[in-house]
C-alpha cells in the first residue's frame, strides 16, 4: 500500500463558540490527487492553515509522513509545499530572483533544483522579469515553482487554476499528473474549479459546514448507478413532451432547451417514445447523459441542507 503523505485525525476548529471544522478524519496517499471540494466559508481555508502549520486545532492532530505537525512541526512541514490563492512574492525582485531567495532559506537546495523548478514553471524567458509586471496567473506559475523547490512529499494547492488561461490550465493539469504520477506525490488541491478537478482526481471529498459530506474515489462517484445516467429527448416541443411524460409515466422532468432530461429506465424508453410519437410529437433523437462532478456536488449539497443526509 502507498505511504500515506497526509493523515488528518479528528480535528475540530472553534472559533468561540463556532465550528470551523467538526471532528475531520482522512488520508491521502502518495501518487494520489485529492480533491477538497466545498461553498466558500465551508472551512477550506481554515484547514489548509492547520495542516501547513499557520493554524492550529482546537483539537485532533495532523500527520505528514507519518510525523505531527503539533509535535514535531519542523520535520512534519519539511515535506510539504504549498501554494495559496495569494501566493506571497516580492514584486520588486525578478521571479528567478524570487526562487533564488527561498531556495537560500531551505536546507539543500541546490542551483540544479532552482533550475528544476524554473522549466516546471513554464514562464520561459519571463522568469527574468520582475515580479510586479506579472500577471495574476504568471504568479500562480511562481507560486508553484516555489512550493516545489524542496521536491515535497504533499503538495498543498489552494484554488490553482484562478487566474490561468485555456493554455496555462491545460499545462497545469499535465504538470500535476507527472509529479503524482512519476514523483510518487500526494496533492491535495482545494478548489471550485468542479470541471477541472473532475479532470485530475483520484478521490473527491464533499465538504461543507465544516464537515466532509461524502468522500470517494472519484470512479466510484462516476459509476454511481442511482443517480448518473440519464436520457436526455430531443423533442419539438418539450414543454408539452415534459407534462406527458410527468403525469403520464410519473418520472421527473428536468427542461433544458429543446430537451426533456428524464431519469434512465431502459425498460420505460420505448413505451415514452412512443407515447409521445402518437401525439403528434416529433422526436429528433435521444442521447445518454451522465452527471458531472457539479452535478454530484449540487446533488450532494441539496440533500444535506434539505434534511435527507444524516
Amino acid at each position: 500500500m502507498s505511504e500515506k503523505v497526509l493523515n488528518i485525525v479528528n480535528v475540530t476548529k472553534n472559533y468561540g463558540e463556532r465550528k470551523v471544522l467538526k471532528n475531520l478524519s482522512f488520508e491521502v496517499y502518495a501518487g494520489e490527487i485529492f480533491g477538497f471540494i466545498g461553498p466558500n466559508g465551508a472551512g477550506k481555508s481554515t484547514l489548509i492553515r492547520i495542516i501547513s502549520g499557520l493554524s492550529s486545532a482546537t483539537s485532533g492532530e495532523v500527520f505528514i509522513c507519518g510525523v505531527s505537525v503539533q509535535k514535531n512541526f519542523e520535520k512534519a512541514v519539511s515535506n510539504i509545499g504549498v501554494v495559496m490563492e495569494n501566493c506571497q512574492l516580492y514584486p520588486y525582485m525578478t521571479g528567478k530572483q524570487n526562487l533564488q531567495y527561498y531556495a537560500s532559506l531551505i536546507k539543500g537546495i541546490t542551483k540544479d533544483d532552482v533550475e528544476r523548478v524554473i522549466n516546471i514553471s513554464g514562464l520561459g524567458n519571463r522568469i527574468n522579469d520582475r515580479v510586479r509586471t506579472y500577471s495574476y496567473g504568471m504568479r500562480q506559475r511562481l507560486g508553484l515553482a516555489q512550493a516545489l523547490l524542496n521536491n515535497p512529499k504533499l503538495l498543498i494547492l489552494d484554488e490553482p487554476t484562478n487566474g490561468l488561461d485555456v493554455n496555462g490550465v491545460i499545462e497545469l493539469r499535465r504538470t500535476l499528473k507527472i509529479l503524482a504520477a512519476k514523483n510518487n506525490m500526494g496533492i491535495f488541491i482545494s478548489s471550485h474549479a468542479l470541471s477541472e478537478l473532475e479532470q485530475l482526481c483520484d478521490t473527491v471529498a464533499i465538504f461543507d459546514r465544516g464537515s466532509i459530506l461524502e468522500m470517494r474515489t472519484l470512479d466510484a462517484f462516476q459509476n454511481d448507478s442511482n443517480a448518473q445516467k440519464r436520457f436526455r429527448i430531443r423533442v419539438d416541443y418539450p414543454n408539452y413532451a415534459g407534462k406527458i411524460i410527468s403525469l403520464k409515466h410519473g418520472l421527473d422532468v428536468e427542461l433544458a432547451g429543446n430537451s426533456v432530461i428524464i431519469p434512465y429506465i431502459p425498460e420505460k424508453y420505448d413505451e415514452i417514445i412512443n407515447d409521445l410519437r402518437r401525439r403528434n410529437l416529433t422526436v429528433y433523437g435521444t442521447t445518454v447523459v451522465t452527471k458531472s462532478l457539479e452535478d454530484i456536488y449540487l446533488d450532494i449539497l441539496k440533500e444535506r441542507r434539505s434534511g435527507k443526509m444524516s
